[in-house]
């Protein structure tokens, strides 16, 4: 793989660039401190905008190693922070990335986690040189694998108990994609 680090990337309605510090604040305010964002995702829900700023310091500090990403969704529309897009887990020995997102609930239904994880699949596929992306939710969020179909993710089976989330222990839906997938 080819390694290059969080690069921006742009679609009709979305930048999709590194984290500053001084995204914290709508970050908080859109998707931290959402519990319903937070509902089926690894960590808490923010109770302060000081949780948020130390989430965001750790994003920036681990932007040095070249094989991390991990994009603020940024609304042209607003130039506002309204979500994240990351690939966090890279197997090298498969040339394989999973990736993750979470978007803001005001933001839900509109188009815009499919067109972000869209513009971060090809960019991993075309100037990463992945082979294979992958893609997990809880079963009982159905609407994160319709993000993952829209996207042209295939679901490959359900793995069980094989998340931890917020909720606890959840069967996990596993869906990829291989680089000969994509049309």
């Amino acid at each position: 793989m080819n390694h290059c680090g969080t690069v921006p990337l742009e679609t009709a309605r979305l930048v999709l660039r590194r984290f500053e510090s001084s995204d914290a604040p709508a970050f908080f305010r859109n998707v931290c401190s959402d519990p319903r964002v937070s509902t089926y995702l690894t960590w808490k829900t923010h109770e302060t905008p000081t949780e948020t700023e130390t989430l965001l310091a750790d994003f920036i500090r681990r932007y040095e190693n070249p094989a991390r990403y991990c994009w603020a969704i940024i609304l042209k529309e607003t130039n506002e922070v309204i979500g994240t897009v990351a690939a966090p887990t890279v197997h090298e020995l498969t040339e394989c990335m999973e990736v993750t997102y979470a978007v803001g609930n005001a933001w839900w239904g509109k188009g815009y986690a499919p067109e972000a994880l869209k513009a971060v699949m090809d960019f991993l596929f075309d100037r990463v040189s992945v082979n294979r992306i992958e893609a997990g939710h809880d079963v009982r969020n159905p609407n994160s694998g319709r993000v993952m179909e829209k996207v042209g993710m295939r679901k490959e089976g359900v793995l069980r108990q094989a998340g931890k989330n917020n909720q606890g222990l959840f069967d996990l839906v596993f869906y990829a994609m291989l680089k000969q997938d994509r049309s």
